[in-house]
């Protein structure tokens, strides 16, 4: 385990802090069981830190490896407390950097073995390969992993839920519908991170080739906001604090657009919705 000494966000409201006689930043007291920074999301990169406090992983790695550790520092974070890189899936937004990183700060890498069959001319070798199967929970020291199937144009793409002591967060993006599976896996989590790709009227009148169009619509494309409000109408309870919308197209969606839609599904008045960006990490959220 590599203890990782997780900075306060200031614009978090609640969260209790202390000064760290070690750092001129302020240190958020250990009150809460994970915290999560969405680095990237988007169709140009993809990348999720999550700790424990003493195990840190990074859920897909679809930057350089020099931009996510620019993105890591941003957050007062480094690379060098990792302890895994997880896969989701073989595409390019996904795993740029996973192979760097991997030989860079001898990382294993968790991936299942028809996405390593498909990534491994980009990723290439690296010295730790574990494999994982969808449905099957593994442990990373006191992070517990559950991988699930998802519906994408990928070999075996996965979702995840990560769980430290009674606390889950949700990871749904790249799918093209939410499946009875999705949803079973994402009910108890108190924090979600859900695809919100694209609003129905702007892809289907915008710039992309009708064929393009029909991919992200179909199964094994991409959540529509409408789809996500339906997502979430269904799975949404009382635990659930947090929903950080994901993958936003940057032709065929606005943050304004995936929040007014989403949001009509929220009908309790504890739950935060965000958006996650592109370029600019988000905010580094606390659960307890």
């Amino acid at each position: 385990m590599k203890p990782t000494e997780i900075p306060a966000d200031l614009d978090i409201p609640g969260v209790n802090m202390k000064k760290s006689p070690f750092s001129e930043q302020y240190q958020a007291a250990p009150d809460y069981n994970l915290a999560v920074c969405i680095l990237a999301s988007g169709s140009r990169g993809n990348a999720i830190f999550v700790s424990s406090g003493s195990t840190s992983i990074l859920i897909d790695a679809g930057l350089s490896g020099i931009e996510i550790e620019r993105r890591l520092k941003s957050k007062g974070l480094s690379p060098k407390d990792l302890d895994a890189i997880l896969v989701s899936h073989e595409h390019t937004d996904h795993i740029q950097s996973a192979g760097v990183l991997s030989r860079r700060f001898d990382l294993p890498v968790y991936i299942n073995s028809k996405t390593q069959g498909a990534a491994f001319p980009q990723i290439g070798k690296v010295r730790d390969f574990k494999n994982f199967a969808c449905g099957s929970t593994f442990w990373i020291n006191d992070l517990e992993i559950h991988p699930f199937s998802i519906s994408h144009d990928a070999e075996d793409p996965v979702g995840f839920t990560v769980n430290q002591n009674g606390t889950t967060i949700g990871i749904a993006t790249d799918l093209g519908i939410a499946t009875a599976m999705v949803k079973e896996h994402l009910k108890g989590c108190g924090l979600l991170i859900l695809e919100a790709n694209h609003d129905e009227d702007m892809l289907i009148n915008g710039p992309y080739p009708w064929s393009v169009k029909q991919r992200i619509k179909s199964r094994t494309g991409h959540l529509s906001n409408a789809a996500s409000k339906n997502l979430l109408n269904e799975i949404q309870h009382d635990r659930l604090k947090h929903v950080i919308l994901a993958h936003l197209s940057e032709t065929n969606n606005t943050p304004q657009k995936a929040l007014s839609e989403v949001g009509q599904a929220l009908t309790r008045n504890n739950v935060q919705l965000d958006v996650a960006f592109q370029h600019e990490c988000s905010a580094l959220f606390r659960l307890k």
